[in-house]
């Protein structure tokens, strides 16, 4: 018997067989619209979200008003994964940044395949510490790095939750991304275009140049993707097959 299609998302693509018949049947197809809010903090997460392209940050959003981006999650990974896991209340806030196709599940249903299936319920926990790990490093690294190097390590993870060198990002949402201001961000991103690494108008990225930017970046990027694929195994050729190549 051929196993069943799977959609290009690598949380999908690391299950066994058996684990992904398990939650086959509940998966539906949803559009990410840019900007769309999947869930407020402290709200109920009521549905988990695999992303086959576009990207998904996590929020937090201070007294003042400010929305800082603590981590993102695109087609390597799912949101959800804590939540299946243990509590439904959202810790923080959860926002379409990038628009794109995404499977989701109702997390009863991806709880109780989890509690059927131990290998399942170990595979959703690799992804929440990867997302966990991803969260600590932003944290310490919007505390102590330069402006220009936080926004090059962003611009080079969101190349890779999405697969696309274009991106859509207005400098507010940039600002975000990095917990900075505007005109700091627009100082930068005016400097990393005048290298030759990013050309930017009117809230268009293209990378132009990765190696630049690899060089601008702080550590922090290569961290979170040693961590990932540490913990996902993101270079199995079932994972490439399902994603494809950057």
């Amino acid at each position: 018997m051929t196993p069943a299609a799977r959609p290009p998302n690598g949380f999908l693509a690391s299950l066994s067989d058996d684990d992904f018949e398990l939650v086959r049947p509940h998966l539906k197809t949803v559009d990410l619209t840019h900007e769309l809010v999947l869930v407020e903090v402290d709200e109920t997460l009521r549905r988990a979200y695999l992303p086959h392209r576009g990207v998904i940050s996590l929020v937090v959003k201070l007294a003042r008003g400010e929305h800082v981006h603590i981590a993102m999650i695109g087609r390597d990974s799912v949101f959800g994964s804590f939540s299946a896991l243990a509590d439904t209340t959202a810790l923080n806030g959860a926002v379409v940044l990038v628009p794109g196709v995404a499977s989701t599940i109702d997390l009863d249903r991806l709880r109780g395949a989890a509690d059927h299936s131990a290998t399942l319920r170990t595979e959703l926990m690799r992804h929440a510490l990867a997302v966990y790990a991803q969260v600590q490093q932003t944290a310490g690294c919007n505390a102590a790095h330069t402006v220009e190097s936080r926004l090059a390590r962003c611009l080079l993870q969101m190349r890779d939750l999405s697969g696309s060198n274009k991106l859509i990002l207005t400098q507010e949402a940039m600002a975000q991304m990095i917990g900075a201001r505007r005109n700091s961000v627009s100082l930068v991103a005016s400097t990393l275009q005048q290298a030759n690494y990013i050309h930017y108008s009117r809230g268009h990225i293209e990378i132009t140049s990765l190696e630049g930017l690899s060089k601008t970046c702080c550590e922090c990027y290569a961290q979170v993707k040693t961590q990932y694929n540490r913990l996902l195994g993101l270079r199995s050729d079932r994972y490439a097959h399902a994603i494809g190549s950057v």
